[in-house]
């Protein structure tokens, strides 16, 4: 790769998106809205929204974007507008209770994690299908889907370091300190999925591809705002940021041989290979110091973390479902297909 292409898929990840275009009068309603200064009109109740439907999902994350790039064109006084956060509480309202009510809950956090290491033989997951006969147009879909989380990876993850102590902090934050290239600007984990994205011919810019991303996977980036911005939420992102790192390590393994196999350029390979050995070691710490640490201090909050893990599960299992029912009808599994590269 030239440095001068490196530094092209660099600038372009820093840059705010453009808003994306609405799905429903709830998104409709906040789209319009950020395109004007703060006050706005009245904007509209969550109603009876579908909790993981398009509307809803793409309101969310257009709240939620604006503590992180924002959007190109919008005032950055909507990050903290009243109005928009009383609105943005009532979809979370909606949002969390329906997942509360789609996972089993509990307490036997051991257990929870226990299971994350075992790898289905009866429902492989989309990197065993990428990795066994995958095509390369579904290679490209997989970075287009992940790129609304990877380009801005261990960011809403940030938010738990303050709500931690001692060692779980300590831990914590080195493995963050990793996800952000250990100090080293070229190896910062989104910077080298943008560099993925460029070698797969496809667009490394931030939030590029919300317009074509389905509420499933709106839901599954969404999860890790509404879990950061909450302090009362801290166990369940303890939980959701545990189940990133176990369960990362082989998938990413998977996915660099299913790359290797349809002749990806080394530079798209990278982003996967990089996480195989890190994975593995922050799955330890993020189990036994990050986890253990905090439950020692807070044991009562065993159920949160289990509900952490069981609503990343559920989201991930949804998006699953989603990519691999398009692929098995030859569907793209994108809203609007990609263009070709």
């Amino acid at each position: 790769m030239t440095t001068d292409s490196r530094n092209a898929a660099t600038h372009a990840a820093h840059g705010a998106p453009p808003l994306p275009e609405a799905r429903g009068p709830l998104s409709a309603a906040v789209r319009t809205a950020l395109l004007h200064a703060p006050p706005p009109e009245d904007l509209p109740a969550a109603g009876a929204a579908d909790p993981f439907g398009e509307d809803l999902q793409l309101a969310l994350y257009l709240a939620y974007e604006l503590h992180y790039r924002g959007f190109a064109g919008v005032d950055e006084a909507w990050e903290w507008q009243p109005d928009l956060l009383r609105l943005r509480a009532a979809l979370e309202d909606r949002f969390l209770g329906a997942l509360r009510e789609a996972v089993p809950g509990g307490a036997d956090v051991t257990g929870e994690l226990d299971a994350l290491l075992v790898e289905p033989l009866d429902a492989p997951g989309v990197s065993h299908h990428l990795r066994s006969r995958g095509t390369w147009g579904q290679l490209r879909e997989y970075l287009a889907h992940r790129s609304l989380y990877q380009l801005k990876e261990a960011d809403p993850q940030a938010w738990l370091i303050p709500r931690l102590t001692g060692q779980a902090k300590a831990s914590l934050v080195a493995v963050e300190f990793d996800e952000f290239g250990a100090g080293h600007g070229d190896r910062v984990h989104a910077r080298l999925f943008a560099e993925a994205m460029a070698g797969a011919g496809l667009d490394p810019g931030y939030g590029r591809y919300v317009d074509r991303a389905p509420a499933e996977t709106l839901a599954t980036v969404n999860l890790m705002s509404l879990l950061g911005l909450h302090r009362s939420l801290r166990g369940a992102m303890a939980g959701h940021f545990a189940t990133l790192e176990i369960t990362s390590s082989p998938g990413a393994r998977r996915l660099a041989r299913a790359l290797e196999r349809l002749g990806a350029e080394p530079r798209c390979v990278r982003f996967f290979t990089e996480h195989i050995e890190a994975d593995a070691v922050h799955e330890q710490l993020m189990r036994r110091d990050v986890i253990g640490g905090f439950l020692a201090q807070e044991p009562e909050q065993a159920p949160a973390v289990v509900f952490g893990i069981q609503a990343t599960g559920y989201l991930d299992a949804r998006w699953s479902e989603r990519l691999l029912g398009a692929w098995a009808a030859d569907r793209p599994s994108l809203r609007l297909p990609l263009c070709d590269g």
